[in-house]
């Protein structure tokens, strides 16, 4: 164990681990060796044990007590901002830095005889069960705070505004998202409270002499018998924490011995079965088909940032792109109804759900995290939805590919499973919006390619209108047909896919949608651009203001070598890629980068190439 030590840790570390460890068990192996010398015979065992009997009781009354304001007030610390809170926070702190005493002495400032309480309940708040209760919980609730704030603040929030958009209520989603998940550290919480109170002395004794709780009654001991006498006392007290203890330990190692391992390495996404029902089956739920007209308007201050977007496309697959940072993830919160804005509307069709709750607005929600609650399994995700029915739950397990998996939990599933599982879950309501936050970020590319292509099948079977945010254009191109480009939380550009993605506003928006290597050039006709005395390139899209200086640009992929190609250039680079070669062909007055998977190009030689028009981005220079 020594050398092992050695090789694994820093050289101070398990020296000063060594001599605190050594302190803090040494008086339990001092208080053993002094067994032999116990006056066992000088223990009033009735009196001891209802010394126990109250400090059990009003341990247990007192974290009772605490747990009922202690884990809401610590909710409401962890999830409401404001300087006021942060007051609030400390203050109910304080208790930690006060010597028992001194809590004892304010306590009595309330509860005491000659106080309004006292009075009004005729002393029975001191020297009584109920004084010992009162103060133990003054001095135990800042660990139950404590714990919860911490608990309450480290649970990610989209599961909650996830629970939210799937009809469950405030209340209901404390219930059954964010106390569930906060439990195992709330137990610990609740556990540090009841020791702390069980060992109550300071506080204890000057609100509450009487009846004797057992720190009461083992200092009245010592002060009548000596230490000798304090053994026999102090046993009910270390074999009650030694009992606590364990069943904590145990608990701990049957939580962890039941957490689900990670197993998405090992497995891996299961295949997508494709179901012979008709899309109908599977789609939104509703009796017909619909689209949601979706429109918004919407102002937003969040931490320095400013969101200012208005969109009102007439599509029905939609994508909003833009880097990270640029307000994308934020204007989709905002339609869901997770966050609201400072001002503004959002509407499906005629209505305005922008005060609604989330739970109202008929709009199913897909974070980038995925959202799944940690401590449900697959099939309990998907009976969460308000409404959500069985046979429905049936049907998307089986076009998923989910099928053998119900009973998992979302730490057993891979990546690519738990995207489905949200989706799926996203869809148990009838929904005419669903709304898909960089669904397919965190997956690997091949694994992402083969979720793309089921997105788009599924965009098909939806009967409303979807909305995918990307800083992906490629995944922007396929799965939309309307386009906004933001920046900094303002609109670059909106209008249809093909159109944006041809003519960009700007060179930022170029940027955003894939533009690499531009190129100068001048426009010669509505649809063709002059790039040198005798090289004219064609491209498609609405047409082009003639003598307008423009910049352009087509990635290296989609150019592509061809013996009868419309445009001729002289290689001048020829570069590995893999098993392409990436050849940079002098055309005109500028550069074009092919693809080629011929060997055969040497810098010098006649390249003829073919460039699709509908490919070329072109954007005006100021």
């Amino acid at each position: 164990m020594a050398r092992a030590l050695s090789r694994r840790t820093p050289s101070p570390l398990p020296l000063l681990a060594g001599l605190l460890a050594a302190y803090l068990i040494a008086p339990l192996v001092a208080g053993v060796l002094q067994a032999a010398s116990a006056r066992w015979q000088s223990v009033e065992v009735p009196a001891l044990l209802h010394a126990c009997g109250v400090s059990l009781a009003s341990a247990s009354a007192a974290t009772v007590l605490v747990a009922l304001g202690g884990i809401p007030l610590g909710y409401l610390l962890a999830r409401v901002p404001g300087r006021a809170m942060a007051v609030l926070g400390f203050l109910v702190q304080l208790p930690l830095a006060l010597p028992p005493l001194v809590s004892g002495v304010l306590l009595l400032f309330l509860v005491g005889y000659d106080t309004p309480l006292g009075r009004l309940t005729a002393g029975a708040l001191t020297d009584s069960f109920t004084g010992i209760v009162l103060a133990e919980a003054f001095v135990a609730a800042p660990f139950v705070i404590i714990a919860s704030r911490s608990a309450f603040s480290s649970i990610d929030p989209a599961l909650e505004g996830v629970a939210q958009t799937l009809g469950r209520s405030p209340l209901e989603v404390f219930w059954r998202v964010s106390l569930p998940v906060a439990w195992p550290a709330l137990l610990s919480g609740l556990l540090l409270a009841w020791l702390r109170a069980f060992g109550e002395f300071g506080a204890t004794v000057m609100v509450a002499y009487h009846p004797y709780s057992l720190p009461v009654y083992t200092y009245v001991a010592f002060g009548a018998q000596g230490l000798p006498a304090m053994l026999p006392v102090l046993l009910p007290a270390l074999a009650l924490a030694f009992v606590v203890m364990a069943v904590s330990s145990r608990v701990g190692v049957a939580r962890r011995a039941a957490a689900p391992v990670e197993a998405g390495g090992a497995s891996g996404p299961a295949s997508p079965r494709r179901a012979a029902a008709p899309a109908a089956s599977v789609s939104s739920g509703a009796s017909q088909p619909f689209a949601a007209e979706l429109s918004f308007s919407l102002r937003k201050r969040l931490d320095g940032f400013r969101l200012a977007v208005d969109w009102s496309p007439g599509a029905r697959r939609l994508a909003v792109l833009g880097p990270s940072g640029s307000g994308k993830s934020l204007t989709l919160k905002l339609i869901a109804g997770i966050e609201q804005p400072d001002r503004g509307t959002i509407k499906l069709g005629e209505r305005d759900v922008s005060r609604c709750p989330p739970a109202a607005r008929a709009i199913a929600y897909v974070p980038q995290s995925y959202g799944l609650f940690p401590h449900l399994t697959l099939i309990e995700q998907l009976c969460f939805p308000v409404g959500a029915e069985a046979d429905r739950a049936a049907r998307w397990i089986g076009r998923l590919g989910l099928t053998g998996l119900e009973h998992r939990r979302p730490a057993e599933l891979s990546l690519g499973q738990q995207q489905r599982v949200a989706l799926a879950r996203a869809l148990m309501r009838p929904a005419k919006l669903l709304l898909m936050d960089e669904p397919l970020s965190a997956l690997d590319a091949p694994l992402r390619a083969t979720l793309r292509e089921e997105l788009l099948e599924l965009q098909r079977e939806f009967a409303g209108t979807t909305v995918l945010v990307t800083h992906d254009p490629a995944e922007a191109m396929l799965l939309a047909d309307e386009l906004l480009v933001l920046e900094g939380g303002r609109v670059l550009q909106a209008g249809a896919t093909e159109q944006v993605y041809q003519r960009p506003a700007t060179a930022q928006a170029a940027g955003l949608l894939g533009a690499e290597h531009p190129s100068a050039g001048l426009v010669a006709a509505p649809n063709a651009i002059a790039v040198g005395p005798q090289a004219v390139l064609e491209v498609a899209g609405p047409p082009l203001e003639r003598g307008r200086r423009v910049n352009w640009s087509v990635m290296p992929g989609r150019a592509r070598v061809s013996r009868g190609g419309r445009y001729e250039g002289t290689v001048e680079e020829v570069v590995s890629a893999g098993l392409e070669r990436r050849l940079t062909v002098r055309f005109g007055d500028t550069h074009v980068r092919i693809s080629a998977d011929s060997v055969d190009w040497a810098p010098g030689s006649l390249c003829r190439f073919d460039i699709d028009g509908r490919l070329v981005q072109v954007w005006t220079v100021d």
